[in-house]
């Protein structure tokens, strides 16, 4: 009902304006003489201007804008409307009565008077809209200075002021082109290690990084700026989610770790991808997981004929399908508890649903434990995998692809050695199989369950200690998204056999990680929470590696993707060690395993190991001989 009382009232007023803006004409061409008013000739005259006006008006749909964000596309409209209205209403007079009594001069005069009168109105209720006349709420205004005079800043500028909940008192670039311009009447005081002295000067409530392209380098920068000045910060979303229309720029966020790590956004070959994900059948195995349950999400998006759920996790699945059928209610989804160890539950659903791409995501990941319980991760990564890939070959898969880690490169722990030798199981059965099978590997994402950021946020929030195992470990990283859009990427491009190494950027210190996640939570690293050195836990290095020196790498057609070509293992004897394990498995001999693994990776060492030392606050490692 509001929306057609406003729509009612916009359309009156605008017939109103013509009938001002045509007697405004009439008037000047008659010498402002009113006599020209007078008789029934006039107001017939009128009557059809109004008519053929006002149908031009409905016809552009002037009247369905709204005022308050009035601007230049509704400027161009009233220009056409007022151009296209003035020879409507030339051609309706002079078929009405051949322009009898109609001076010329009115004729062209008519349309400019019109675009003013039908303009200014707009104008000048945006510019009291924008200029926060409502005082009443003006003292709870934050202040706020804005980091980045772009496109993004000016936009948050303008919706500040137009929604009076703060008050833009200026911006900062680095551009130097932009020191003592103005942006909305907002002036931009110069560069952004400025920031320190604008904040005491003018008195800034909130500091706002209004740079969504900027890369993680630029927001560190950022951010310690805004530290160093002790002032509250936040941050817009980042490009591709504005680009993507998830979010707006209002929607104002603290930074978070993501954007401290993360990278340039990846650009994706999204058509390949949805050529070949669209309309098909795919299995995702370990869909609750944090991979798992992200290709979910993304590969809903694409429009597959169906998605079959493979968990394990009786909550994890249950989980997923909620949240699946919630965003995605017209997707065809199966929902299947079982264990890829299990044969029997793995050739049934692969039998009954016939997927035609399958990402193989489940696995046992958490290196420590796993070093203690061999058995476990060679049964799940290994026999797992193996369990998986032959039914796909045995029913007719087209492509499999199999989600592998760093830590399967010079492995010195059990789980990397079993992710090592389930690579080489499918690169091999891919010689002998119609099914392509893909190997993807990369480090460690952002947030995922088991890794050290959930970890830290719980430490954190406890008030410490932060346990950090080595001063110098460092691990490569990328968010969750990221790394499932390029494993969607790289399944699809793939041929079969190859081992796709994704591109991580430069490695991250664990230390600098935890302590960015402590000032990102308010607090001072070492006063409010202390960060502990605890050792190297068994199995664990300093650095993780992301191929093979004898690999070779080499480029594909995407930046961000890496061609590993790895070696070549005899089939016979890939299957009678497999077929070892699956005995020792049977017979829970847990000392056969890493002989075993050995025997297919014989680069697999130990890691070094450092003698702790505790001390009063900080416990400190000691290099040397075990």
């Amino acid at each position: 009902m509001k929306v057609v009382n406003r729509r009612l009232a916009i359309a009156v007023h605008d017939l109103c304006m013509v009938l001002l803006a045509w007697s405004a004409a009439y008037l000047v061409r008659h010498s402002f003489s009113f006599q020209a008013f007078e008789g029934a000739a006039f107001m017939q005259i009128l009557a059809v201007v109004v008519a053929a006006q006002g149908l031009v008006l409905w016809w552009t749909g002037l009247y369905r804008g709204l005022w308050r964000f009035a601007s230049v596309p509704d400027l161009w409209n009233i220009l056409r409307a007022a151009v296209i209205g003035g020879l409507a209403v030339s051609l309706a007079l002079f078929l009405f009565n051949r322009l009898d009594g109609v001076p010329r001069t009115t004729l062209a005069l008519y349309p400019l008077f019109l675009v003013f009168l039908l303009g200014a109105p707009r104008l000048i209720y945006r510019v009291w809209k924008d200029r926060g006349l409502n005082l009443s709420s003006a003292p709870e205004c934050k202040r706020v200075l804005i980091l980045g005079a772009g496109r993004a800043g000016e936009m948050l500028a303008r919706d500040m002021r137009r929604d009076n909940e703060c008050v833009p008192v200026g911006f900062l670039d680095d551009n130097p082109q932009l020191k003592g311009a103005k942006v909305h009447g907002i002036p931009v005081f110069g560069a952004l290690d400025q920031v320190a002295q604008v904040v005491d000067d003018v008195g800034v409530d909130i500091v706002v990084i209004a740079v969504p392209s900027a890369n993680s380098v630029q927001v560190r920068r950022v951010v310690e700026l805004c530290e160093q000045a002790g002032v509250v910060f936040r941050i817009l979303p980042r490009m591709q989610d504005l680009v993507s229309g998830m979010v707006s720029v209002r929607d104002l966020r603290e930074v978070a770790i993501d954007d401290l790590l993360g990278r340039e956004p990846v650009s994706l070959d999204w058509q390949s991808i949805n050529d070949g994900l669209a309309g098909k059948t795919v299995l995702i195995s370990g869909a609750g997981g944090s991979i798992g349950s992200e290709l979910c999400r993304q590969i809903a998006r694409l429009g597959p004929a169906s998605v079959v759920l493979f968990e394990r996790g009786e909550f994890n699945l249950y989980s997923i399908e909620m949240e699946l059928r919630r965003e995605y209610p017209n997707l065809v989804l199966h929902a299947c508890l079982g264990d890829v160890c299990d044969k029997v539950a793995v050739e049934y659903v692969l039998s009954k649903y016939r997927p035609e791409m399958i990402f193989h995501a489940a696995a046992y990941k958490h290196v420590p434990m796993l070093q203690s319980q061999a058995r476990e991760g060679v049964r799940n990564n290994v026999l797992g995998t193996k369990t998986l890939a032959l039914a796909a070959d045995k029913y007719g898969c087209a492509n499999f692809v199999m989600i592998s880690t760093d830590k399967a490169v010079n492995p010195t722990n059990v789980m990397g050695a079993s992710k090592r030798v389930a690579e080489i199981f499918c690169q091999m059965l891919d010689r002998r199989s119609s099914t392509r099978f893909i190997t993807v590997r990369f480090g460690n994402v952002l947030g995922s369950a088991g890794s050290v950021v959930p970890l830290f946020q719980k430490q954190i929030a406890a008030g410490g200690p932060v346990t950090v195992t080595h001063p110098e470990i460092t691990r490569y990283f990328m968010t969750i998204p990221e790394a499932c859009q390029l494993i969607m990427q790289a399944g699809v491009m793939g041929q079969g056999g190859e081992i796709f190494v994704l591109d991580m950027g430069e490695p991250v210190k664990i230390g600098y990680l935890a302590e960015q996640m402590i000032r990102l939570s308010g607090k001072i690293p070492g006063e409010d929470v202390q960060v502990v050195y605890t050792g190297l836990r068994p199995g664990e290095k300093l650095y993780e590696e992301l191929f093979y020196e004898q690999e070779g790498l080499t480029e594909t057609g995407h930046d961000k993707i890496m061609l590993a070509q790895s070696r070549e293992v005899d089939w016979r004897y890939l299957n009678e060690t497999v077929d070892a394990m699956e005995r020792a498995s049977k017979d829970y001999d847990e000392a056969q395993f890493v002989p075993l693994l050995k025997q297919l990776v014989p680069e697999m060492g130990e890691s070094p190991a450092l003698p702790v030392v505790q001390t009063s606050n900080v416990v400190v490692l000691k290099r040397g001989k075990k």
